[in-house]
C-alpha cells in the first residue's frame, strides 16, 4: 500500500543538529513541510554524497520552508561522530534523526527487518502531516538534491493554486495544466 496521501504517525526521535542533542517528534512538525531523508547508515559510502548534496542546497529549502530531517538507524551518538570526523558531513546543518529501535523505518515502511536498516527513502510531508510524495531507491542508486526542490516546488504550488496540476519536468514559472473534459485525448 502507498503512503502517498497519508498522515504520518506519531513519533519522537532524538537527533544531532548544529552541535546539539534535541528531540524531534510529529508535534513539530505540525503547518510545516518536511523531508524525511532516509538512509541506511552512518560511515558509509553514498550516504555521504547524498547528504552533503543537501547540505549544499539547504538554504534553498529553507527559503520554501522546508525542514530537512536525515534518518538512518543509527543513534545520535553516532550522528555527532560522524559529524565531527567527515568534512562533507561537517556542512550538514540540518538535523539527524536517530532511529535505533527503527520505529521511523517501520513507520514510513523503509526497514529491512532482516539488516536493522533503512532503505533509500525520500518522504515529502506537507503542513498537516500528510505525505504527498514518496521515493524509494535501491542502497547503490543516490538521489539528487535538485530534483526534491523541484518536486517541492510543484507540490507546493499545486497545494496554493488548486484545480492545476504540473506536468512532467515543470519548472517553476512554467505553465501548468487544468484538467478538464477538454484536455482529453488532446495532449
Amino acid at each position: 500500500m502507498s503512503l502517498v496521501n497519508t498522515a504520518i504517525k506519531p513519533f519522537k526521535a532524538q537527533a544531532y543538529q548544529q552541535g546539539k542533542f534535541i528531540e524531534v517528534s510529529n508535534e513539530d512538525l505540525k503547518g510545516k513541510w518536511a523531508v524525511f531523508f532516509f538512509y541506511p547508515a552512518d560511515f558509509t559510502f553514498v550516504c555521504p554524497t547524498e547528504l552533503g548534496d543537501l547540505a549544499d542546497h539547504y538554504g534553498e529549502f529553507q527559503k520554501l520552508g522546508v525542514e530537512i530531517y536525515g534518518v538512518s538507524t543509527d543513534t545520535h551518538f553516532t550522528h555527532k561522530a560522524w559529524h565531527d570526523t567527515s568534512d562533507t558531513i561537517g556542512k550538514v546543518q540540518y538535523a539527524l534523526l536517530g532511529d535505533p529501535t527503527a520505529t521511523l523505518s517501520r513507520n514510513f515502511e523503509v526497514l529491512r527487518e532482516d539488516q536493522g536498516l533503512a532503505d533509500r527513502g525520500t518522504f515529502l510531508v506537507d503542513p498537516d502531516g500528510v505525505i504527498q510524495f514518496v521515493e524509494v531507491t535501491a542502497e547503490g542508486i543516490g538521489r539528487n538534491a535538485e530534483e526534491l526542490l523541484r518536486k517541492i516546488k510543484a507540490a507546493q504550488y499545486v497545494r496554493a493554486h488548486p484545480g492545476e496540476v504540473c506536468p512532467a519536468k515543470w519548472e517553476e514559472g512554467e505553465a501548468t495544466l487544468a484538467p478538464s473534459l477538454d484536455l482529453v485525448g488532446k495532449i
